[in-house]
C-alpha cells in the first residue's frame, strides 16, 4: 500500500496503483486510512481539507470502476394467483322518468276446435221444380264464426224453349244476407223444337259458399230449387242414379 504524503495527489496515486481486479478497492482503502483522523483528535481545519479530500477519493474510485457486460437476461415468473375480490361498488343513481307507454290489451285466442258436419243421400231422384230439396241440421258453436256450406249432386234442366233454374242455400229459412246469397243456375236457350225437346242430361254438379252472421246454436240448412229472375223455369230433376251430399264446417273469421 503505498502512502499519501503531502506531496502526493489522488489522480498521481491512482495512476501508480497496479491494474488488478483488486486496484480499485485497494486503492480506496489506503485513501481512507490515509485520510482518516488520530483518534481522539478535535475538528480542525486541516480535518475538514481531509474529509473533503475523502470524497474526493470516493468520486475517484467510483470514476475508475469499470462496469461488466450484461448478464443473460431471466425467464418469465410464474402466473401470480387471483388477488383479493374488490369490495362492491356505491350503487348508481335513479335514471331520469320515462315516458308513458301506450296501453297495449293483449287477448288470448282460444285453441279451435274443428266442428263440421255431412249429410248424404244415395239417390234423391228429386224432380221438383220449385221448392225444397234437401236439408241438414248443424250445431253452430260460436257467434263470431263463418259458415261454409256445400252440395254435391247431379243437376239437370229441360225446355222446349229458354229456361232457366236456380239452386240455392238457405240458413233456418232464410237466404244468407252475409255477405250474399250462395247459388248456383243453368241455362238453357232456345233451340230448334226438335232438338229441345230430346235434350236430357244429367251433370253433377256444386252450390258452394261462406255465410257469415248466422248465431251460435242449431241451424237449419237446406237446398232448394227456384227459377231465375225474367225467365220461365223448365223441367229440374236433382240428384238422378247417384249420390247427393250436403257437407257444413264452421270456420274461424
Amino acid at each position: 500500500v503505498l502512502p499519501l504524503g503531502p506531496g502526493a495527489s489522488i489522480p498521481l496515486l491512482a495512476r501508480t496503483m497496479p491494474r488488478t481486479p483488486a486496484a480499485p478497492l485497494l486503492l480506496l482503502l489506503a485513501l481512507l486510512l490515509a485520510a482518516a483522523p488520530p483518534p481522539g483528535a478535535s475538528e480542525s481545519p486541516k480535518g475538514k481539507q481531509k474529509a473533503l479530500r475523502q470524497r474526493e477519493v470516493v468520486d475517484v474510485y467510483n470514476g475508475v470502476c469499470l462496469q461488466g457486460p450484461s448478464g443473460v437476461p431471466g425467464r418469465d415468473g410464474n402466473p401470480g394467483t387471483n388477488g383479493i375480490p374488490g369490495t362492491p361498488g356505491i350503487p348508481g343513481r335513479d335514471g331520469l322518468k320515462g315516458e308513458k307507454g301506450e296501453c297495449m290489451r293483449e287477448s288470448i285466442e282460444e285453441s279451435w276446435t274443428p266442428n263440421f258436419k255431412q249429410c248424404s243421400w244415395s239417390a234423391l231422384n228429386y224432380g221438383i221444380d220449385l221448392g225444397k230439396i234437401a236439408e241438414c241440421t248443424f250445431t253452430k258453436m260460436r257467434s263470431n264464426s263463418a259458415l261454409r256450406v256445400l252440395f254435391s249432386g247431379s243437376l239437370r234442366l229441360k225446355c222446349r224453349n229458354a229456361c232457366c233454374q236456380r239452386w240455392y242455400f238457405t240458413f233456418n229459412g232464410a237466404e244468407c244476407a252475409g255477405p250474399l246469397p250462395i247459388e248456383a243456375i243453368i241455362y238453357l236457350d232456345q233451340g230448334s223444337p226438335e232438338l229441345n225437346s230430346t235434350i236430357n242430361i244429367h251433370r253433377t254438379s256444386s252450390v258452394e259458399g261462406l255465410c257469415e252472421g248466422i248465431n251460435a246454436g242449431l241451424v237449419d240448412i237446406a237446398i232448394w230449387v227456384g227459377t231465375c229472375s225474367d225467365y220461365p223455369r223448365g223441367d229440374a230433376s236433382t240428384g238422378w242414379n247417384s249420390v247427393s251430399r250436403i257437407i257444413i264446417e264452421e270456420l274461424p273469421k
